[in-house]
């Protein structure tokens, strides 16, 4: 028999609705307690209380709470993508997708405020279930805005406008014209893109297109947590806009059988894609677009010609403002296509912006100075590598792995990259482990001048120099070891081409 005091019921109409539940330590939801009923009979002159009545099996130890089931409460159903592609093996788990509960429609009840009007939930391999209010019986009753970050990184939700696409979207009409989906730039394109507004339209018994989500009754919340892939979702996905990737032989990554023989393509043996990596940390107080050039290096056939590019954006540290760091995809050396000789890809790493060397990781510095030939670096705003051939693991800041899935090979190399291990994987970014080299790149000042700005500009002061008519620069010669002011590291000079 459980009892209850009427004085602490606030709302009278939740006494005859009112159960007994218990919480499964297992799975974390509340069930409901046998078959018990109102007993309002005095058991004393003075008691004032009401009584539910009935029988239950204790089984273990358990919370128990009297509470009111609540018919306003659903599940919406999010997905987090690595791109805009919303493929099954590209979702992301760990993102942090969160629901702001509007206030309702003018006649409708408001929001519980013990419920509060935020909630949040993390991304696993199946998404996400987000609780949100609802109505069965207007649908525009109750809204919401929806949004998802990783990491600190907002992400961004698929457009509404100029037209809805359903198939972007994740949600078949008529049911997503009833959820009114709109972005937060639908009418102002200057606004963020990160977030979305929805009616909550509680899904009608007995309609097809509403029974397999993205809304699902708050008693189904199993069913959303365990929909698969192809049931309705709203979607993220992460923002790459800097990132830009060419190839020299055109591969389609999401097609295998695209692979073509050709001595310049970027995957030279088919079924067995191997992905590289470097990992590299800019202090200062920018985002650095950086660009990985690879061109052959060893190899009679390709030395000296391009085989592709890779441009991606650095991510900034959220607790340190004057650092952020990059996963830089490069080309692998290794056997080309025809399987007789390696080539040693010749790896241009440049920083975008007015940016200098700092540091070379020590471990890697030392297995390309003892795997000869080594590339030249007498250019302090970039560096270069002919890459190893061995895979060296993040100890070296480099980054290998290897599958017959391409973007399979790509995702594990990116995770391990923002991870800093050689066995782990992360989706946030760990910006002073396993670092391949640093650069310090810093906000040019307006008011400064170069050297040849500041001789076109006062050319009165340098007429009667020699130095204007001619501006001689001493070269080293060739094969001599050269040692970068300031920076430490010898490199040689290479011939442009191997015989």
């Amino acid at each position: 028999t459980s009892g209850r005091d009427e004085a602490q019921v606030r709302m009278p109409e939740h006494q005859e609705g009112m159960k007994l539940w218990s919480l499964n330590p297992r799975t974390g939801l509340w069930e409901e307690e046998g078959e018990f009923h109102l007993d309002q009979r005095r058991r004393s002159k003075r008691e004032e209380r009401t009584f539910l009545v009935g029988n239950m099996e204790i089984r273990e130890r358990r919370l128990f709470n009297l509470d009111v089931p609540e018919s306003r409460r659903c599940y919406i159903k999010i997905r987090t993508y690595r791109s805009e592609r919303y493929l099954p093996s590209e979702q992301v788990t760990g993102a942090m997708v969160s629901v702001i509960n509007l206030e309702p429609t003018p006649g409708y009840a408001t929001n519980p405020r013990a419920w509060g009007r935020f909630d949040s939930a993390l991304t696993s391999s199946n998404g996400a279930c987000v609780p949100a209010f609802c109505d069965d019986q207007n649908p525009d009753a109750y809204s919401a805005y929806i949004m998802a970050s990783l990491g600190g990184e907002e992400l961004e939700a698929v457009p509404s406008s100029p037209r809805l696409n359903p198939l972007a979207i994740g949600v078949p009409q008529p049911y997503l014209n009833k959820l009114k989906y709109r972005r937060t730039d639908h009418l102002d394109r200057n606004i963020k893109k990160t977030a979305f507004r929805i009616s909550v339209a509680k899904p009608t018994p007995n309609v097809a297109e509403e029974s397999n989500g993205p809304i699902y009754p708050y008693e189904k919340a199993r069913e959303c947590e365990v929909a698969p892939y192809f049931a309705a979702h709203f979607r993220f996905y992460r923002v790459e806009g800097d990132r830009y990737d060419y190839n020299t032989v055109p591969f389609n990554e999401d097609d295998p059988l695209s692979w073509t023989e050709d001595y310049l393509a970027w995957w030279p043996k088919p079924m067995e894609f191997r992905a590289c990596y470097v990992k590299v940390k800019i202090n200062g107080p920018l985002e650095v677009n950086l660009r990985s050039r690879n061109m052959g290096g060893t190899h009679p056939h390709t030395v000296g010609k391009l085989y592709g590019i890779r441009d991606v954006r650095s991510i900034r540290d959220l607790e340190q403002p004057n650092l952020s760091t990059a996963c830089l995809e490069f080309k692998c050396s290794g056997m080309l296509y025809d399987q007789e000789r390696v080539d040693r890809t010749l790896v241009k790493i440049i920083p975008q912006g007015n940016c200098y060397r700092e540091s070379v990781n020590s471990m890697l510095h030392e297995y390309l100075v003892n795997h000869l030939p080594v590339a030249v670096n007498n250019d302090s705003s970039q560096y270069m590598m002919l890459a190893p051939l061995d895979p060296l693991g993040h100890n070296y800041g480099i980054y290998t792995v290897t599958d017959q899935d391409p973007r399979t090979a790509k995702e594990i190399a990116l995770g391990r990259c923002f991870d800093g291990t050689s066995d782990g994987s992360s989706r946030i970014m760990k910006n002073n482990v396993g670092i391949t080299l640093t650069f310090n790149c810093q906000e040019r000042d307006a008011q400064q001048q170069s050297v040849f700005q500041s001789l076109q500009n006062v050319p009165g002061q340098y007429s009667a120099s020699p130095l204007r008519e001619r501006i001689a620069v001493k070269r080293p010669s060739r094969n001599r070891v050269v040692q970068i002011q300031g920076k430490g590291i010898p490199s040689v000079r290479i011939p442009q081409r191997v015989q």
